[in-house]
């Protein structure tokens, strides 16, 4: 098997990161380094410990256009388990889209690890990629703590994080599954969830959650409700006021005065700018034909 000396190139990784990819040997105790070899895609199996799961399928197809095109930059890393047989510890979504180019041999720096020290570069390699949501993030953290026994003290320095940063994280998980789901899936921001992490009870949090989705909340908006709640004041939904939108009082009013024109209930949501709906309940074909005619003017 021919050696290729590794290209020298510009570190853009954090500090744990850039420990467990360099050429120099790796700095978890006992995993020793080679030089980057060619080594044939389908020798390498896949890693079982890799952290995530889901791979965004167009930046896949984006990442198999530019392998098709310039090569793999940054080689994989793997660890040896017999003379042609070897275990990806990091860079399953390259490997995806090398395959996915056609290719058939891969660059990769060849590693001696065992199973605890495979668990921990992938996870330090999984916290460094930039598009991972917050949730993603913290649950590394949380492995890299609980799985692999890292002191919280010095997990900051082992990811490239600061202390902080990574307790804001950890934090994250002390929320309810609702509202995790709700910032892994982009729906809530990393500022929201921070302000909610303030609240002191489980049902305060779920309730600003609930008015951050229908009232499309700011993060500064619900940093007012949390000190507002903090001070005991009246927990009032904030809702964002324009000329000419119809609130509070005068809501309830006219959904009072259409039920009673209707002989129905009747409610009315108003969200964020301006927009939201009217629910008209009828329990019949025929009630429904009645409430029909009469918003029709019949």
């Amino acid at each position: 098997m021919i050696q290729k000396k590794a290209p020298r190139q510009k570190s853009v990784l954090g500090r744990g990161l850039s420990a467990l990819l360099a050429d120099a040997p790796f700095s978890v105790e006992g995993a020793a380094v080679n030089p980057v070899q060619e080594i044939a895609i389908e020798q390498i199996q896949a890693n079982p410990f890799q952290p995530r799961k889901d791979f965004d399928l167009t930046t896949l197809q984006e990442l198999r256009d530019s392998i098709a095109l310039h090569g793999l930059v940054q080689p994989l890393t793997v660890r040896k388990l017999a003379p042609s047989m070897y275990q990806l510890i990091a860079g399953e979504r390259r490997l995806k889209a090398a395959k996915m180019a056609g290719l058939t041999h891969i660059p990769a720096y060849i590693r001696t690890a065992d199973d605890q020290q495979m668990l921990e570069m992938a996870l330090v390699e999984n916290v460094q990629r930039e598009n991972l949501n917050p949730i993603e993030i913290a649950l590394s953290y949380q492995r890299l703590l609980t799985e692999c026994q890292i002191k919280q003290e010095t997990l900051g320095a082992r990811v490239g994080k600061n202390r902080v940063t990574v307790n804001n994280y950890l934090r994250l998980l002390k929320l309810p599954p609702d509202i995790q789901v709700a910032l892994r899936d982009h729906k809530i921001s990393m500022g929201h969830a921070r302000a909610l992490i303030n609240v002191a009870t489980v049902d305060a949090q779920l309730r600003i959650f609930g008015s951050i989705i229908e009232e499309d909340l700011s993060v500064r908006d619900v940093e007012e409700l949390v000190r507002n709640l903090s001070r005991d004041k009246p927990q009032k939904i904030l809702r964002k006021k324009k000329a000419g939108t119809i609130l509070g009082d005068t809501v309830q009013e006219f959904s009072t005065k259409l039920a009673t024109c209707l002989g129905t209930q009747v409610k009315i949501h108003v969200g964020a700018k301006a927009k939201g709906e009217i629910k008209i309940a009828f329990a019949s074909e025929e009630e429904l034909n009645r409430i029909l005619k009469v918003l029709a003017g019949d």
